[in-house]
């Protein structure tokens, strides 16, 4: 997957790989971020990939959520990692990205099974069944009370799947060196992804991380560090870059030659590659 991009006379970019679409959260500008509804919908759409952020409730289920509490995503002030998952169940984790749906007279009913707490396992049972191959980043999120039990708790349920082997479609993403070490120790042939939000750490994580290890460097940080940008383009590695949700963004990791791109948007970061090189293989 690595490769360069170069440019033509005309100054177009020509890059030399396709990157891969990977959902963010799901379809998360359409649909309510890891929902069960959302993540279809990116299936639907063609993205190559889900994203998705994980957590362990106090019994210890992994359940797809990005924030500690529950404020933004379900309306309450509870802890996730101090819920158990049949009172996460009881939630409403889409009301918010729509407040006015119940005044919609005229709307369909939705299944209320895409619109609950969503579990890791559901996640892969989905992508297992489905009729095309289909890849998986699971960002583990750190600190957090349970310290390395979740890659543990993680790592186990790879094998469950018997996806913890070289050619697994899944990955493990996390800003935490250490997580992705104790990934490394407990299944050494899963793909991990070092995340990076800030340039000054680049120097020290090129130098300590693994030498297959993917670089899963912001958008903006490589919209407003363009010598960062290209140092990790240089760098040999597969480079996964989140969230690219702009054409002017899409482009740009275009021009580095970058693997994937993370993005709330895939239905629109697809056609806008079809646009540039055509229809996907």
């Amino acid at each position: 997957m690595r490769g360069r991009a170069r440019r033509t006379c005309d100054n177009q970019v020509v890059p030399t790989v396709r990157p891969q679409v990977v959902a963010h959260r799901g379809a998360s500008h359409e649909l309510a971020e890891h929902t069960l509804g959302a993540y279809l919908e990116a299936l639907d759409t063609g993205a190559g990939g889900l994203e998705c952020d994980v957590r362990l409730t106090a019994d210890g289920h992994l359940v797809c959520v990005h924030d500690r509490d529950l404020r933004r995503t379900a309306a309450t002030r509870g802890i996730v990692s101090t819920m158990e998952l049949a009172d996460l169940s009881e939630l409403d984790f889409a009301a918010w990205k729509n407040p006015w749906a119940d005044l919609d007279d005229e709307a369909p009913d939705e299944d209320e099974n895409l619109r609950g707490v969503l579990t890791l396992r559901k996640l892969l049972e989905t992508v297992a069944d489905y009729d095309r191959r289909v890849e998986v980043a699971i960002e583990t999120k750190h600190p957090t009370r349970y310290g390395g039990l979740v890659e543990k708790r993680l790592v186990d349920m790879l094998r469950d799947f018997g996806w913890d082997q070289a050619g697994a479609p899944v990955r493990v993403m996390s800003f935490s060196f250490t997580a992705l070490q104790r990934v490394e120790r407990l299944a050494p042939e899963v793909r991990l992804v070092q995340l990076l939000d800030k340039p000054p750490a680049w120097p020290m994580l090129k130098r300590v991380i693994g030498r297959e290890w993917i670089v899963g460097p912001g958008i903006k940080m490589l919209r407003e560090h363009p010598r960062v940008a290209e140092s990790i383009a240089r760098s040999g590695r597969d480079v996964h870059v989140w969230t690219v949700n702009k054409e002017k963004d899409l482009d740009r990791c275009l021009d580095l030659g970058v693997a994937a791109v993370i993005s709330d948007r895939p239905r629109l970061m697809l056609d806008l590659l079809e646009q540039r090189l055509g229809p996907a293989q």
